[in-house]
């Protein structure tokens, strides 16, 4: 079955764990989450977890307070960085990585 397309391409899932405050308002430490880029894995969070979104995202990014890191490898802002089936997605406050 071929994943539905968002305006992006086609849906892919991703791993999603959260860190201090971003775990504590999304309630949960790892979830999965759907979208070809940052900006819909965002939207789907956002849409799963009122609390992360009411605190973490402000216009379909996150937070200047909070930072997203991708595969261990990369820390990214822009809600257009696309991502690939297997990736893993961390998200926490800026401060946390020191």
């Amino acid at each position: 079955m071929i994943p539905p397309a968002t305006d992006h391409g086609p849906l892919t899932t991703v791993s999603v764990e959260f860190y201090g405050i971003p775990r504590e308002r999304a309630g949960v430490a790892v979830t999965t989450a759907e979208g070809v880029c940052l900006g819909d894995v965002l939207a789907d969070l956002c849409a799963r977890f009122p609390r992360f979104a009411e605190s973490c995202v402000a216009d379909n990014r996150l937070r200047p307070e909070y930072a997203a890191n991708l595969n261990g490898a990369q820390f990214v802002k822009s809600p257009e960085t696309k991502v690939g089936p297997g990736d893993a997605l961390l998200i926490l406050s800026a401060d946390a990585g020191g």
